[in-house]
């Protein structure tokens, strides 16, 4: 058996190009980097401080379940769409969505909204990190022991990869989009 089965690209059979295998790797470990963060936050929904001291913090409305539980699934939701950057309904919208559906998309149609939706999530939660950390004088919440504080600091942390992790696969994105496929194709000499 060959030692030498690892391949730098990977072809899910739909793409007009060989995406990148770390490319692919990447866009599916966005989901599993927030995941903990969603997971975390939904017993808060039920009035479960989660070892958090807040004394400040409003008592519990009804509308907490519905807000926590819409914010987990939106952070999932849009971790998701990563995959549309390592997929082929990433480059012709699916036939189901109405007046678009089977025509190509422009590169620039979800290079520009990723890039700005990366370096937005790397600015938003570095900030984050950033006072889980106690790092550079930054905001923090203060915890009823250090296992909470720990817990909290597991799950959260990771959230600060999800920005970095779009940005590069946006990058492989536009390596692999940026030049009409035809011109990929050599040209076959006359016999």
């Amino acid at each position: 058996m060959a030692l030498n089965t690892i391949r730098a690209a990977t072809s899910a059979g739909d793409t007009d190009r060989p995406v990148p295998r770390w490319a692919v790797i990447t866009a599916h470990a966005v989901p599993l980097v927030v995941l903990p963060s969603s997971l975390w936050r939904l017993p808060i929904a039920f009035n479960f401080a989660m070892g958090q001291i807040d004394p400040a913090a409003p008592g519990w409305r009804w509308f907490v379940v519905p807000y926590v539980f819409g914010l987990s699934l939106l952070t999932e939701g849009l971790a998701l769409l990563t995959f549309g950057l390592v997929r082929k309904w990433g480059e012709v919208a699916p036939a189901w969505i109405p007046w678009i559906g089977g025509k190509r998309i422009p590169p620039v149609a979800a290079i520009i909204p990723a890039t700005l939706g990366g370096l937005i999530l790397t600015v938003l939660w570095g900030y984050g990190v950033l006072g889980y950390w106690h790092i550079g004088g930054m905001s923090h919440v203060e915890y009823t022991n250090g296992w909470w504080h720990a817990l909290a600091t597991v799950c959260i942390t990771p959230l600060a990869l999800w920005g970095p992790m779009l940005l590069v696969v946006t990058y492989a994105y536009h390596v692999r989009r940026r030049r009409p496929v035809a011109a990929d194709v050599p040209p076959h000499p006359v016999t």
